[in-house]
């Protein structure tokens, strides 16, 4: 149901973006657009008919994204993202946290061997 919903969410967007590009820029706001005509409706009734289509896909584009947000929360589990990487969980509190032995992180060393490095005369 959820895989449904986000293809018809994807449609509206994709229209809506279609839609919007199709409108006659009246506003003016960047001193280009408007003028022109010609078409088989008239100018009027075109922004008229674009407008009511704008604002069905704007309604439909906002019912579906609310329906999918509502349908990601009651998917949602109750734990956290670091649960599902099964990292272990921290100390808790008045715990104190459990530090390796830094023996075991050298390599072994045979009697022979010493840990000291020579001296440069």
């Amino acid at each position: 149901m959820e895989n449904v919903i986000l293809v018809i969410h994807l449609i509206l967007a994709l229209g809506l973006i279609g839609i919007v590009l199709l409108q006659r820029s009246e506003g003016g706001g960047l001193g280009i657009g408007g003028g022109g005509g010609g078409g088989v409706m008239s100018s009027r009734g075109a922004a008229t008919a674009l407008g009511k289509l704008t604002w069905g896909f704007a309604i439909a584009f906002l019912v579906t994204s609310i329906t999918l947000t509502i349908i990601a929360a009651k998917n949602a589990s109750d734990g956290s993202v670091v649960d599902t990487l099964g990292v272990a969980e921290p100390a808790a509190e008045g715990e104190a946290p459990v530090v390796p032995d830094v023996t075991d992180l050298l390599p072994p060393v045979s009697d022979d061997e010493s840990l000291t490095p020579p001296r440069a005369d």
